[in-house]
């Protein structure tokens, strides 16, 4: 078998136009190419949050969340190729059920940010949001796949993120800053 990159510059895309799966060429600002852009700047950010952890747990989680992104990814620019299932949800959920025992209940928003890991989950949970809304633009063009599976994904990675941020903030002892909004700053 070949290598899938044995080439990494091809110059096809010098004119603006960049191939899906079906080498099919369109447009590089085109919708579709705008999200899957932007899965993959949301897996760039998980992946500098694995390079700052040191947690070999959360960084596995972190790496299986990151082999879906690809597969979502994947799934964008060939519809019939998916392998995203209700599992990925439900672990994430698990996971945020379990984080949020340990942490004590919010009663304000908070500032993003603590230690450095926990400020890195934070931006990449803004990502992940921006990812979801560019996505939901995405699928209101009807003549767009929509896998419902994958909007649910990104929505409950956005709260993963969040509450892997307060639970890193907790370990490492980090408190929380809480928005002063009614303190007048």
């Amino acid at each position: 078998m070949g290598y899938r990159l044995s080439k990494i510059y091809t110059r096809t895309g010098d004119q603006g136009t960049t191939a899906l799966s079906n080498n099919i060429r369109i447009e590089k600002c085109a919708p579709i190419i705008e999200t899957i852009g932007q899965i993959d700047e949301l897996n760039a950010a998980i992946g500098v949050i694995v390079a700052f952890s040191h947690d070999t747990v959360i960084n596995e989680q972190l790496q299986y969340i990151q082999q879906h992104l690809f597969n979502i990814g994947g799934e964008l620019s060939f519809p019939e190729f998916s392998q995203l299932n209700t599992d990925s949800i439900t672990m994430l959920e698990k996971q945020i059920d379990d984080w949020n025992e340990s942490l004590a209940p919010l009663k304000e928003f908070i500032l993003p940010g603590g230690s450095q890991c926990s400020a890195l989950c934070h931006q990449a949970r803004t990502i992940a949001r921006k990812t979801e809304r560019s996505y939901v633009a995405l699928i209101q063009d009807k003549t767009q796949p929509n896998n419902p599976l994958i909007l649910s994904f990104l929505n409950r990675l956005s709260d993963y993120l969040f509450v892997l941020a307060r639970f890193i903030n907790l370990n490492d002892h980090h408190p929380e800053i809480l928005w002063a909004s009614h303190r007048g700053c």
